[in-house]
């Protein structure tokens, strides 16, 4: 009983460390972004980078059109944010800031990668001052680098940031990720419709659900249309036809 009463004395404290070496509230944080019960999924292919995350409107007298966790910063780089959605808008917005202080001062717009790093960095520092909690939120970064491709990044609230082939996050992030460990052993090269279909079969897969297209949301970057865009239901009932057509 006196341990635990010793640990609970760190559970207040987002800036002391317990004797185990560990943040409990930074790691409470992360159990927020579960507790909503949402489950994202990025992909990146040979030419194109796709996220996928459940889309669910809590109250039948809600505008569905308004409930959305997919966000675009720059004209080519986007996001899908998990976790508590207020905290999310919070983030997008300095998020936002940052590239349209990258464009003013260097002339053009910020990469996905340097965005990635700069939200990472402001995150950690939340993590060593008294005066702001961590955001209970994962940022799921997508661009498309004239360089380097197509870019997939994720931030979560320790400010630990990497670039992935496949990332998940959310409620069933472990399930998802296991899935998709599995799908990439063998490196597939994948096309943009295959990059698409992987992220919305992981998703429908470890949900157990048959994925309709307003329970979903899709956004995608691709070589030949760099800009971030947010699949209409239409065009996510495509793809959704075309899994249903090579299932059978």
């Amino acid at each position: 009983m006196a341990a635990r009463g010793t640990n609970s004395a760190y559970d207040r404290h987002i800036t002391v460390f317990s004797p185990e070496g560990r943040l409990y509230q930074v790691e409470y944080a992360f159990k927020a972004i579960s507790g909503t019960g949402i489950t994202s999924v990025g992909v990146r292919g040979k030419d194109s980078a796709v996220v996928v995350t459940q889309k669910k409107v809590p109250d039948k007298l809600l505008d569905p059109s308004t409930v959305t966790h997919m966000f675009q910063l720059t004209p080519n780089v986007g996001c899908v944010m998990t976790g508590l959605i207020a905290d999310a808008r919070n983030q997008v917005t300095r998020a936002r800031m940052e590239a349209a202080e990258w464009r003013y001062k260097f002339g053009y717009e910020i990469p996905a990668d340097m965005l990635a790093k700069r939200i990472a960095s402001i995150n950690q520092v939340y993590t060593q001052q008294a005066a702001m909690r961590p955001l209970g939120v994962s940022m799921m970064l997508i661009g498309h680098d004239e360089e380097r491709g197509p870019q997939l990044f994720k931030v979560d609230p320790a400010g630990y940031y990497v670039g992935y082939k496949a990332a998940t996050a959310g409620a069933k992030h472990q399930e998802a990720l296991n899935q998709l460990e599995k799908k990439l052993k063998k490196e597939p090269v994948l096309n943009t419709e295959d990059t698409v279909e992987m992220a919305i079969t992981t998703l429908s897969t470890i949900l157990s659900l048959d994925l309709k297209a307003q329970d979903i949301e899709v956004a995608i970057v691709t070589e030949q249309n760099p800009r971030f865009h947010i699949m209409s239901e239409t065009e996510i009932d495509e793809h959704l036809a075309r899994i249903i057509e090579k299932a059978d």
